[in-house]
Order: C-alpha cells, then structure tokens, then sequence
C-alpha cells in the first residue's frame, strides 16, 4: 500500500481512483464496512482504491480544550486500513485553514483534482466542508457536476451505533468485551518491553512492561485477561495487570503482562523481550484495581487473577466486564 504523508505528497495525475475519506480512528466495524465497500467498487470498476485520513483528529484542533485520546495511533490506523485493501492512504495534515474550504472546494480540489476521484464511497452520516456544511446529498450535487459517482453505505450496528466514541467509553470503562464487538477484534496496545521495578518476579509473577510511550487507548486500571504477541507473531495467554500498583503505593500508570502457560525452560527469566516491539491484546477485564493489605492477600490474589484469566481465555469461563471496583 502506498502512503502518503500530506496531500502535496500524492504524485501528480493520479489514476482514476475510487477514494473514501474519514478519520476512523480505531477502524471499528463501521469504517470496515466503508472500508470493504471501497476496495470492493475499485476492484469492480477497474480503479485504484484510495483512503484520505486526517492527522490530528479535527476535534483536536476545533476543539484543542476538550481532552481526546485516539483509539489507535497513526501508524495502527494506517496498518488497519492496510488490512482492508487499500491500495494507497493519504494522511492529510487537518489544520483550520483547510478545515475552512467550502464543500465545493475541498471536492473539486482534493477528491478530483488530487484523486481523479471517480467513486466516492461514504457512510450515510458523512459531513464536509467548512462547518461540515456538506452531506451525502451535496455530495451527490457535486458528483454530477463533476462526474463521479457516490456510493452510500448505510449505518450499520445492532443494540447502538457503531461508533469511535461507544469505543472510547467503552475503554475508559474497561469494558474491553464491548469494545471488541464494535471492533470487531479485540483491542490492542503496542510497545516497547522496558525494565520495572521486578515486583511481580520477587512475587512469583514476572511480568513484561509495557513503555509508557506505548501506542492505543489504554484500558480504565484493572486486571484483565488477554494475548501476548512477540516481534515473531507468537501468541501467548496472558493476565494483564493495568494500574500504579496501589498495594505498593505507586504512582506510574503501567501495563504489565504476565504471560502464563510457558514451558519451564522458558520462564520470562529466561525469555528476553526487552527492547522488543509487542502487541497486548485486552479480551476481559476480570476486576478492579485495589490495594491488598499485605503481600500475602495480594500474591492470593494474583493466583486467582492468572487461574481466572487462562479460564476465559480457554473458554471455560464467560468473559464478563466488571465495571465496579
């Protein structure tokens, strides 16, 4: 897939194109059904499948005092739109002055003047232009003035729209489960294994921590069960802990894997991932974080943490979010 950083990066004359455009940050189902919905029109109209993604998120930059954290970095989103079929991506550099174009404008200059734009597939909720003063119907008005054609795609979802804020909230809740059926993969953080404080080792559970530079939304703190994923795609269960170690009155907010089922001659002390780029993949939260009163209660509990996680990851368990503690 080609990638490029910035419109004034696309190479002149551009084939004909059928191109999307949106910032689906966290690629959830929604987008994947536009996604599907483009690459399937390019392959059957004999055009090149394009993506226009935005960097940053526009509500960061007409609303920068309202707190967002992507669901997914850049480099995650690009890779998700790379798994749909994509045969290009454009990251555009969203900045009020472009956001100031009128619908007009933005579509004679950037979809067929830059994309030579011939399809244009868009969810049915699309908005663009200046004050998002451009829906699916002007886009249509414009489409016959400049010869293309819009391909809809309906809103999808069942009990509530597939959205990235139901995401986002469903994360910062750590509801992990319900993220992953709007997804429709279970959620993702990725990073550099860094050293800790060897805490869960000098208990009995050694665990890979996660830097704090890490890319995708983090999780509400707590104990979770999920996938380990190593620089070689080797998959591990795993009981990931979320949180400041409150037992131990910390302060840094980390993510620590301890990765079960590993044969003996293989424990983590042995098994060296530091400095490795891994992949944690969050299926259950399991409970809330809290402070033991006293190592004993807490090395207790991590046992029952690990037997409980390798249970829902075996399915031996239902994997239920608990959201209260």
């Amino acid at each position: 897939m080609e990638a490029w950083q910035g419109l004034a990066a696309v190479p002149a004359e551009q084939p004909p194109s059928a191109v999307t455009m949106g910032n689906f940050d966290g690629v959830h189902r929604g987008h994947q059904e536009v996604l599907t919905a483009t690459v399937d029109t390019a392959r059957d109209r004999g055009l090149q499948a394009v993506v226009l993604t935005f960097d940053p998120h526009p509500r960061l930059v007409h609303h920068p005092e309202e707190p967002l954290v992507p669901i997914v970095s850049l480099p995650q989103r690009l890779n998700l739109i790379q798994r749909a079929g994509a045969d290009a991506t454009c990251v555009v550099h969203y900045t009020l002055n472009f956001a100031s174009q009128s619908p007009e404008e933005y579509v004679r200059t950037t979809l067929v003047e830059t994309f030579n734009a011939q399809v244009v597939v868009v969810g049915s909720d699309c908005r663009f232009g200046k004050a998002n003063a451009g829906d699916i119907t002007t886009l249509r008005e414009l489409g016959a003035m400049y010869g293309f054609k819009v391909v809809e795609v309906p809103e999808v979802g069942t009990d509530s729209r597939w959205s990235s804020t139901s995401v986002r909230q469903a994360l910062s809740e750590g509801r992990v489960a319900d993220a992953a059926t709007i997804l429709g993969r279970p959620h993702e953080v990725c990073g550099e294994v860094v050293h800790g404080e060897a805490r869960g080792r000098e208990l009995g559970f050694p665990t890979a921590n996660l830097s704090d530079e890490a890319q995708g939304m983090i999780p509400a703190d707590g104990v979770y069960a999920g996938w380990f994923i190593d620089q070689d795609h080797h998959r591990w269960p795993t009981a990931i802990s979320v949180g400041s170690n409150p037992t131990f009155e910390g302060v840094q907010r980390t993510v620590e894997a301890h990765i079960m089922n590993r044969p003996e001659e293989e424990r983590v002390e042995d098994f060296d991932l530091y400095g490795q780029i891994v992949t944690v993949e969050f299926v259950a939260r399991l409970r809330g974080m809290v402070a033991f009163e006293g190592v004993e209660k807490l090395i207790a509990q991590m046992g029952q943490d690990v037997a409980q996680a390798q249970a829902v990851l075996e399915g031996r368990s239902l994997a239920v979010d608990a959201v209260d503690g």
